[in-house]
């Protein structure tokens, strides 16, 4: 039994003002894994003012001292790796091979990818004789998820700790423990008091006190659109920096050619992982109307080869998150068949052989019509639906036919015709051919997937502001 009760400001570990107790589930057992205190807005309130009173002296350090105290964290992440693992698994169910290899080294990509480019960034530049300063923001609030807890916190932290921000973070209440154990790593790494606060908390008590919070210059948030339009309405009053990276319906155009078949496995494939809980996965596959019924056969065999159960075993897929999120899929699903979808695999209820943990079937559904709930609605579950196209200008239609934008996929043997129907998807990532995770790529989304961008050097602009020295350089007379 993990018990957390304390929360990291002003580099100590602290006790809560009013503590409030909270289990955390692990979705496996459906047992009590731990125990976290969630906080009140006096808790955001010292939390708040510890990164105020830090960023007076962190922001003025310089990138070589900044760098060096990233390198530092690199180092305390990495001697943590296996911890870091087992509570991603327990607190949200990821299996063993994914937590340390996905889960954890997304986390650590981001600090090594960070560390690398604050080494050339440029923070200051002359045009004529204006000197153009690029400064950090200030205080920064992070809200967090729990559906990849590391890469979500650490894309967030590291271009802060780069840019000479300091934050307060709220990571998820459904998976606390890895952020808990990244709050040990910034204590045994060094790391300024001050300039990395953790107070865990619900959505609507701290999450609302961070981005109303009038010392608060920017508000970054991971979550579902309407979470995202409460921190925005929040944050308002004070002008802050709203920074959003929100839902998603992922079309995935398969094209008809020769690598059909290789593109329809390698969409299915992307839908299981992590249970389908992955904002940008390429749940909508748009496949040409007359190889529907071939598609339909190759997804459904991809879905039954998935092996389900205990993640801390040999598992491709496990739970999804909790018992709210398993009854929304399952609703979901119930909701596809209701509608007229072709259910070609999976279902409702938990996979056979498990009666205990929060296990959802991968599920199949063909002959989708974008009109439909589970092709509308961003179910968050191990549940793909495949929607037919009669021309590739009808796919890039019902592709874009969405409120969302932040991911979008397309395959083909033809490169060129690959990259002609990328350029005209409405989406802030698009994924040619299976492509890999490339962390320097920006990451975030047009429509109502958010703004602003994360990963590489274009996430540090969100965290600087533009100054403009006008004269810096006095004109030669």
């Amino acid at each position: 039994m993990r018990e957390y009760g304390q929360f990291y400001i002003g580099g100590q570990w602290v006790d809560p003002a009013q503590p409030q107790p909270d289990d955390v589930v692990n979705p496996a057992t459906e047992q009590v894994a731990g125990r976290i205190a969630l906080g009140g807005t006096s808790d955001v309130d010292r939390a708040v003012e510890a990164a105020r009173a830090a960023f007076e002296t962190f922001s003025q350090t310089s990138p070589a001292d900044r760098g060096e105290l990233l390198s530092r964290v690199i180092e305390e992440y990495k001697k943590r790796a296996e911890d870091l693992a087992a509570a991603v698994t327990e607190e949200m169910g990821a299996p063993a091979k994914l937590a340390t290899t996905a889960q954890v080294g997304m986390g650590l990509g981001h600090l090594v990818t960070a560390s690398k480019v604050l080494a050339d960034y440029p923070f200051e530049e002359d045009r004529g004789t204006t000197r153009i300063v690029r400064e950090p923001v200030g205080v920064c609030a992070f809200i967090t998820p729990w559906n990849w807890p590391l890469n979500q916190i650490t894309c967030k932290v590291a271009p802060a700790l780069a840019t000479g921000c300091t934050m307060v973070l709220k990571p998820s209440e459904e998976a606390p423990f890895s952020a808990y154990l990244l709050a040990e790593i910034m204590d045994a790494a060094g790391v300024p008091a001050g300039v990395f606060n953790l107070v865990n908390g619900d959505g609507p008590t701290v999450g609302a006190a961070l981005a109303a919070h009038p010392q608060v210059d920017m508000i970054s948030i991971t979550g579902s659109t309407r979470a995202g339009v409460e921190v925005a309405k929040a944050a308002a009053p004070t002008v802050k920096r709203v920074h959003q990276e929100l839902g998603g319906k992922s079309p995935n155009i398969i094209l008809d050619d020769d690598a059909f078949e290789k593109g329809v496995k390698i969409g299915a494939a992307g839908v299981w992982a992590n249970s389908g809980q992955s904002c940008n996965a390429p749940t909508r596959m748009l496949v040409p109307a007359a190889r529907m019924d071939e598609a339909a056969a190759i997804a459904k065999a991809s879905a039954e080869k998935v092996t389900v159960g205990d993640p801390t075993g040999e598992v491709k897929m496990g739970p999804v998150v909790s018992k709210a999120q398993y009854d929304k899929i399952q609703g979901l699903i119930q909701q596809g068949v209701d509608e007229g979808a072709s259910l070609v695999a999976g279902g409702t209820g938990r996979p056979d052989g498990l009666d205990t943990g929060y296990y959802v079937k991968p599920t199949v559904f063909a002959n989708v019509s974008n009109d439909m709930t589970v092709a509308r609605e961003e179910i968050f579950g191990p549940v793909l639906v495949i929607l037919p196209y009669e021309s590739v200008d009808q796919a890039i239609e019902i592709g874009n036919d969405t409120p969302y934008g932040l991911a979008a996929y397309v395959s083909g043997s033809d490169q060129d015709t690959v990259r002609k129907v990328a350029s005209r998807l409405r989406a802030g990532q698009v994924n040619l051919n299976g492509a890999a995770v490339d962390l320097n790529a920006p990451f975030g989304g047009y429509k109502q997937s958010g703004n602003g961008r994360e990963w590489g050097q274009t996430a540090f602009a969100d965290f600087l502001e533009t100054k403009a020295v006008i004269g810096y350089t006095p004109a030669e007379a």
